[in-house]
C-alpha cells in the first residue's frame, strides 16, 4: 500500500487498513527496523510523517511478486487465461459483497494488538 502511494501518512494507512493508528506505527517502526520502510517529515506539517519504500524495500517486494506469480501459476496450473479471468472477476464480486478493501487481508483486522 506504501509502494502503491509513496507519501502517505500513517494515519492514511492505519483508515484503509481498518485499524487503530497505534497498529500502523507498531508495523511501520518494525519495517523501519528491517530497512524496508522510511519515515521522512512531511515537508507541509512536520508533525507527520510521510511513508515511503527504501530502495531495500523494493528489492523484497519484486521478490516477494516474484514468488507469488510462480505460486499462482502452480495454484492455477488447470485453468487457461479465460477461466483465469473468470475467477478473478467471481472472487472480486465476492470480496466487493464482503466489504473487503482492496489489498488488505481480512484477517489482519482482527489480530491480537501486540505488547510494546
Amino acid at each position: 500500500m506504501i509502494a502503491m502511494e509513496p507519501g502517505r501518512s500513517q494515519r492514511s494507512l492505519a483508515a484503509d487498513l481498518g485499524v487503530v493508528p497505534s497498529r500502523v506505527v507498531a508495523l511501520i517502526d518494525h519495517l523501519e527496523k528491517k530497512g524496508l520502510v522510511e519515515r521522512r517529515r512531511s515537508a507541509e506539517d512536520r508533525r507527520h510523517h510521510e511513508l515511503y519504500v527504501s530502495e531495500d524495500g523494493r528489492r523484497a517486494l519484486g521478490r516477494v511478486r516474484e514468488v507469488a506469480a510462480l505460486h499462482e501459476d502452480d495454484l492455477l496450473a488447470a485453468l487457461d487465461e479465460e477461466d483465469r479471468a473468470r475467477l478473478t472477476e467471481l472472487l472480486g464480486r465476492i470480496a466487493e459483497q464482503q466489504g473487503l478493501a482492496p489489498g488488505v487481508h481480512p484477517g489482519y483486522r482482527q489480530l491480537p494488538k501486540r505488547p510494546n
